[in-house]
């Protein structure tokens, strides 16, 4: 039989392969589409003023020398003041379109300086772009001048300010002791009318130029002829044909920064300092362009221009660095020839050069004009005669010279002692013409013939003139104050330092503390967070208060930290708190670990004493009241042991010193804030603690490592007091009002001083010295019972020796040893034993027998006592 074949079910794909070609064409060429919109450019319309130099398709844009773009279209604008160029930069372009992008127009030019957009001599003309910020924007309108573009490479842009332009371009050079170091590479008008120029100096010689450069134009030729000669000046031929300009730079100085802005100077001598200022006249007779200012015969200045007034002559005079602040307010200015006579003639020179202009100086602010006398003003000839004083000799000496601006204007006649020795007078003399110069305010500053300036960054040494090192100099520093009375008399310093010091002292805050101790010195600085805010203006000694005293001067920007809240303690230069977190170390200003210092903190509530300068921060921090404590002369307290009630830290020992006895010491000590009242009463009990090792155990096993400490036990009295006593350490059986008594025997034994007593294994007492009786037969002990023992000792009490092993040995009775405990066998002692309780009438013996040992009966004695 043949069986029939099963029909197979195939399932049709719901999906085919071949779907798959058409998916992927269709994607790629989405693809392809849209890349083709990303990639097609940017369009971007920039209105010029006209299109010449400017193709269709031919005029390409270029950024730092890459086509970026190209011109697609060109049309009138609506106002027809100008065209429409449209531009089609690269996709990759659009991030540089911002707000204040700048294109412009760049044709081949030729200057002295150079030559411009030379490679549109071969490419055409062509668009330049340069970058900006701000937000996206696609239109934009052209520069007429090609913008200040900055070298790509590292350097230093700096800005100039000038009243005018003069021969200076885009491209002249900048100099540095002639030598080329950068180049103008902008110029334009600011809001006040005035040119500002920016340079930019090569990387190489950035550092060359400082915040105290001095930049001048050394653009053309200077000729300055004379009788002396003809004189030409320039800095290069580049700089005669194209203008240059030039500069200096103190050594000192810092470092310039970026678009620094300086003043342009039309020549070195303005730029290297120097005052200018107008002299009027009815005439200028005798004066002329180039006639020296002089003064004591030596030139100080010239005229440099002179016009014609409605009133007379402005007759423009310049004066030289050094010189030029000599001219106060008060300052007079005359005219000067030569002067003949039958008996003298004087600068007959003058007769051909003409005259010269002399003056005196003045004091006050400068003035922009003064008139010129035709002779010179009447002048007093008497010397001004003044006193300075300072507290000690600041280095004056007699002859010593006085100058203003390295101009000798006196000196000194006499140093000597104040009539009551409490200050060093300085007598000197001002000459006459120099006499208005010193006025209420002003100081006299001595000058060393060595000055030493040491810092981290090394020790630099400046010397001084040979006049300083024989005869010694001081400085005047003109004040701003009223003329001087008769009897008026200005302070003299030993430093610059000094009398700045006492110029902000001045202006400043004063606070005062006091303390047992100083760490401190007249200038040290005052700090708040490691941050100055004043310094120590003195130190005094108060003996009568056994203290010093210590004014600090706080600027005025800081007043607000000076309140009850406020505490103080001398700068720590290291502090190292470790824990198991891990060490922090503060370490304080440079400053205050030299000289020393004073750190102020404020609490949270109001200090106890805002006045007192605490021995360290953790004091101040708590509050500590000072108070003194009176040791024997033999304890080993060592400043910083602390001060414990039942175990507990609660003060500590500042300071240990010898008193003047010999016989004791005195140690100044502080009471945290918190316990004060209860433990600085009249009646508290303080006493030296210290380890006690012994068979018993040990005591205070913490002074093992700490060293002795002081324990205080409270009083109970309402007065308070700020000295105590301190008693020696003992074990507590000195106390209070012990039992004395006398024990006799007749050889001492292994008995020694501060044997124990013992009722019942208990310690009761002690011995407290024992010598030979005067009968010499036998030895007498001096032992004390405890206070709150002295109840157990009556007529019928029985001592006897504790001390050793006691062996007793019989042929019946066998061999009986007898020990006390270990301590006793080791060190020693004494029992005692009492049979009944003492009557009210009862009284003690005089002498008490110590037995070698202890009668049976005795120990079975147990009277209720």
């Amino acid at each position: 039989m043949t069986t029939p074949e099963q029909p197979k079910v195939v399932r049709k794909k719901l999906f085919s392969p071949v779907w798959l070609l058409p998916i992927i064409a269709l994607a790629l060429g989405a693809w392809l589409g849209i890349k083709s919109i990303r990639e097609s450019g940017i369009d971007v319309r920039v209105h010029f003023p006209s299109a010449t130099g400017i193709d269709v398709s031919k005029t390409l844009v270029r950024y730092k020398g890459l086509n970026v773009g190209k011109v697609v279209d060109i049309s009138i604008d609506d106002q027809l003041k100008g065209v429409n160029v449209d531009l089609v930069l690269d996709y990759r372009a659009g991030n540089l379109l911002k707000d204040s992008t700048k294109f412009w127009l760049v044709t081949p030019k030729a200057t002295i300086t150079g030559v411009e957009g030379l490679d549109a001599l071969f490419s055409g003309n062509y668009i330049g772009m340069l970058p900006g910020d701000g937000d996206y924007r696609d239109h934009f309108e052209a520069e007429r001048e090609s913008p200040a573009i900055v070298p790509s490479e590292d350097g230093l842009v700096v800005e100039l300010k000038a009243d005018k332009l003069g021969s200076l371009d885009v491209g002249s050079p900048i100099f540095y002791r002639q030598i080329p170091v950068g180049n103008i590479v902008s110029y334009h008008l600011d809001e006040k009318h005035h040119i500002q120029l920016k340079g930019f100096v090569q990387h190489q010689y950035a550092h060359l130029v400082k915040q105290d450069s001095r930049f001048w134009n050394v653009s053309g030729v200077r000729v300055d002829a004379s009788l002396a000669g003809i004189k030409v000046d320039t800095e290069s031929i580049a700089s005669i044909l194209a203008g240059g300009v030039s500069f200096s730079s103190p050594d000192a100085s810092k470092e310039a920064e970026s678009e620094q802005l300086y003043q342009l100077y039309n020549n070195e001598k303005e730029a290297h300092g120097g005052a200018s200022f107008l002299l009027t006249a009815k005439s200028a007779d005798g004066i002329k362009i180039g006639t020296d200012v002089v003064f004591r015969d030596l030139p100080v200045g010239e005229v440099e221009e002179l016009r014609l007034t409605e009133d007379g002559v402005a007759i423009h005079v310049r004066m030289d660095t050094p010189y030029s602040e000599l001219i106060g307010g008060t300052a007079e200015f005359w005219t000067e020839g030569a002067q003949l006579s039958l008996s003298k003639i004087s600068h007959p020179e003058r007769l051909i050069s003409g005259n010269v202009i002399r003056f005196s100086p003045g004091t006050g602010a400068a003035q922009t004009e003064y008139p010129l006398l035709s002779s010179a003003p009447e002048l007093d000839g008497n010397p001004l005669k003044l006193t300075l004083h300072a507290d000690n000799n600041p280095g004056a000496a007699v002859g010593a010279e006085i100058r203003y601006r390295n101009v000798t204007i006196g000196q000194v006649t006499g140093v000597n002692l104040a009539k009551d020795f409490s200050q060093v007078n300085v007598e000197v003399e001002i000459e006459a013409p120099f006499k208005n110069l010193v006025t209420q305010g002003s100081d006299f500053i001595v000058q060393p013939p060595v000055q030493v300036n040491a810092s981290l960054d090394g020790i630099e040494i400046k010397g001084t003139d040979v006049g300083n090192l024989t005869k010694g100099r001081i400085d005047l520093r003109p004040g701003n104050g009223a003329a001087l009375t008769a009897d008026a008399t200005l302070p003299i310093y030993e430093s610059a330092e000094q009398a700045q010091l006492a110029q902000q002292q001045a202006q400043q805050l004063t606070w005062q503390l006091y303390s047992s101790s100083v760490a401190v010195n007249p200038g040290s600085d005052v700090y708040y967070k490691k941050m100055k805010i004043g310094q120590v203006a003195g130190v005094k000694w108060q003996a009568e208060q056994d203290q010093f005293a210590i004014s600090l001067a706080i600027e005025h920007t800081y007043q607000s930290l000076l309140n009850e809240r406020s505490i103080f303690w001398p700068t720590e230069a290291l502090t190292i708190d470790g824990g198991l977190g891990g060490v922090n170390v503060a370490v304080a200003p440079l400053s205050g670990i030299l000289k020393g210092g004073i750190s102020l903190g404020l609490l949270d509530e109001s200090a106890s004493d805002n006045h007192l300068l605490y021995a360290s921060k953790s004091l101040a921090e708590r509050q500590s009241v000072p108070f003194t404590l009176q040791l024997p002369v033999n304890s080993a307290m060592k400043a910083g042991a602390d001060i414990r009630y039942l175990g507990n830290s609660v003060g500590t020992i500042a300071q240990v010193h010898l008193a003047d006895d010999l016989q004791s010491l005195r140690a100044s000590a502080y009471i945290d804030g918190r316990f004060a009242d209860q433990l600085l009463r009249s009646d508290s009990q303080y006493r030296i603690e210290d380890a006690e090792l012994s068979l018993r155990g040990v005591k205070n096993a913490t002074a093992v490592l700490t060293g002795p400490f002081i324990s205080v036990t409270p009083g109970k009295q309402t007065t308070r007091a700020d000295s105590f006593a301190v008693q020696a350490a003992d074990d507590g059986i000195d106390n209070g009002n012990p039992l004395q008594l006398s024990l006799v025997r007749a050889e001492l034994g292994s008995i020694k001083q501060g044997t124990g007593i013992f009722y019942r294994g208990i310690l009761i007492g002690k011995v407290a010295q024992y010598q030979l009786a005067d009968s010499g037969d036998h030895v007498v002990i001096n032992a004390i019972i405890a206070e709150r023992y002295r109840h157990l000792i009556n007529a019928s009490s029985r001592f006897f020796d504790l001390s050793g092993i006691k062996v007793d040995a019989g042929i019946f009775s066998g061999v009986q040893i007898d020990a006390g405990s270990v301590e006793t066998i080791l060190t020693g002692g004494i029992g005692v034993a009492t049979e009944h309780p003492a009557t009210a009438a009862e009284q003690l013996p005089q002498q008490f027998e110590l037995a070698d040992k202890p009668e049976e009966k005795w120990l079975s004695w147990s009277p209720t006592l």
